[in-house]
């Protein structure tokens, strides 16, 4: 919610306005929301005496019933808009899908829609939010570790256009956030490690503590979802629990002052230099927090080589993504990708690197006055330093599957179909200059700009009555196979 407050002044030409937008939201950490026993979200909905929820399939599988039992409970009319969501069905159809849904729904100015999923889908919702009527209210129940500890801190929103991620989106905060860790219950382990990344981005560079925590307990962490599978022990719940409530309230802390990223450097980028390109230029995807690692990685062994992070520190924290099973190299991170990379990121930070580091483990600096021969000799470096590691650097499950997509439905005619309409709205062979670099990659959220030209859903009816033919998966891909 916000309130803005603001003065007009006349000058002599005209008028100036000074106006200040006071952004206020909460967080409530919840096991169980959508247990009977909590009323918490149901109160939030009790003026209206109806809900409106966004989310994907996959979730309504595991809890549709749960949610609609829970609403039932509390005499509150449920309507369920189930949408098939991964990276390639962050789209514009799937955004006007939603804004169907709200139009039949006939949803009020104020009246907030519940948005139920992990990082991807509460950036479309929120956006669909932020764009109908220019400002409909919203309430975010995170599902994934991404969308926990990381999505869930920002008031971004967003969705994919042409060949870009995140080019459409807006500012947008959410009434309320509700932190429920028990939907990690029924997380894959992969998609759990995948998130343990962030946590690893944000204590390095701003929470020695909590880096401390995760360096101790790391595996069991991962195995046990942070300790909400049956049987963890007490001890690793309460460290998760700790170092959940640390992590975000540390982002918090540095997002809040910044909300509208008016700052370019911003410690929570560690691991966001060099990392959108990692997560693309393999055939299959890397996933997020792999892409980030290799990032992380080979940023503390540029740090390293300028001393400011000591050889101690700089293995201790190759080691933790190396427990973790994250990855800290992979064959295609070359100097040509590098400086693809370093190229297209400069356009986002207005022509400065602003690469965060640790200096030292817990603390970060930013540099801007890297060449790129310094670049390419930490590169060289890191590959070698990479050979003392388990599997050369290499992550566990560091390739998008269906967990990450979400559907598995891609066929060949669904797939030109799809990169036909893609390339007439999109003129997405356009959208790279001659050498394949992506123009103005802007990270949002932690993810980044580019999705090499596709634009990925499934066949979805809308509300009005159209049928878009879109194709989910990743490049053809179904479960890592070529579809």
């Amino acid at each position: 919610m916000s309130d803005l407050t603001a003065s007009v002044l006349e000058t002599k030409n005209g008028f100036h306005v000074d106006g200040y937008e006071k952004i206020s939201y909460d967080f409530t950490f919840l096991d169980g929301v959508f247990d009977t026993k909590n009323r918490q979200l149901a109160e939030c909905y009790q003026r209206w005496g109806r809900v409106l929820a966004v989310t994907d399939m996959n979730v309504y599988n595991m809890y549709g019933e749960q949610m609609e039992k829970y609403f039932e409970h509390y005499n509150l009319d449920l309507k369920v808009h189930k949408t098939k969501i991964g990276e390639k069905a962050k789209t514009i159809p799937t955004f006007l899908s939603i804004v169907d849904s709200m139009t039949e729904f006939g949803i009020y100015r104020k009246e907030p829609v519940l948005v139920v999923g992990g990082g991807l889908v509460t950036d479309v919702a929120g956006f669909a939010c932020a764009a109908y009527r220019r400002n409909t209210n919203f309430i975010r129940v995170p599902t994934t570790v991404i969308g926990l500890i990381d999505a869930s801190v920002s008031i971004k929103v967003a969705v994919n256009y042409g060949n870009y991620k995140n080019r459409l989106g807006a500012y947008h905060a959410p009434m309320h956030t509700f932190l429920d860790f028990t939907f990690l219950r029924s997380l894959p382990v992969a998609q759990i490690r995948n998130g343990f990344a962030e946590l690893i981005k944000i204590s390095s560079c701003s929470h020695l503590a909590t880096f401390d925590l995760l360096d101790k307990y790391c595996e069991q962490l991962i195995d046990t979802g942070f300790g909400r599978a049956d049987g963890a022990p007490n001890e690793v719940r309460s460290a998760a629990d700790k170092i959940n409530r640390e992590g975000i309230h540390e982002m918090l802390k540095l997002e809040t002052p910044n909300l509208h990223e008016i700052g370019l450097d911003r410690v929570i980028a560690y691991g966001h230099t060099w990392s959108p390109l990692h997560e693309l230029v393999p055939e299959t995807p890397l996933r997020h927090g792999h892409a980030i690692s290799i990032d992380m990685a080979y940023s503390a062994t540029l740090a390293n080589s300028r001393k400011l992070l000591s050889d101690e520190e700089h293995h201790r924290l190759l080691r933790l993504f190396s427990r973790a099973g994250l990855s800290m190299d992979h064959p295609q991170f070359d100097e040509d990708i590098l400086d693809k990379g370093t190229q297209a990121i400069l356009k986002t930070r207005d022509g400065k690197l602003r690469a965060a580091v640790p200096n030292p483990l817990g603390s970060c600096t930013f540099l801007n006055d890297v060449s790129l021969d310094e670049l390419h000799a930490a590169l060289q470096r890191h590959k070698q330093i990479m050979k003392q590691y388990p599997r050369n650097g290499e992550g566990l499950e560091a390739f998008v599957d269906a967990s990450d997509t979400g559907y598995t439905e891609n066929n060949e005619q669904e797939v030109e179909a799809l990169e036909s309409a893609a390339a007439k709205a999109g003129n997405l062979n356009e959208s790279m200059n001659g050498n394949g670099v992506v123009h103005g990659g802007h990270v949002v959220n932690g993810h980044a700009d580019g999705v090499n030209g596709h634009t990925n859903g499934v066949a979805e009816k809308l509300a009005n009555g159209s049928a878009k033919c879109l194709t989910n998966g990743v490049n053809g891909f179904t479960n890592g196979a070529k579809a």
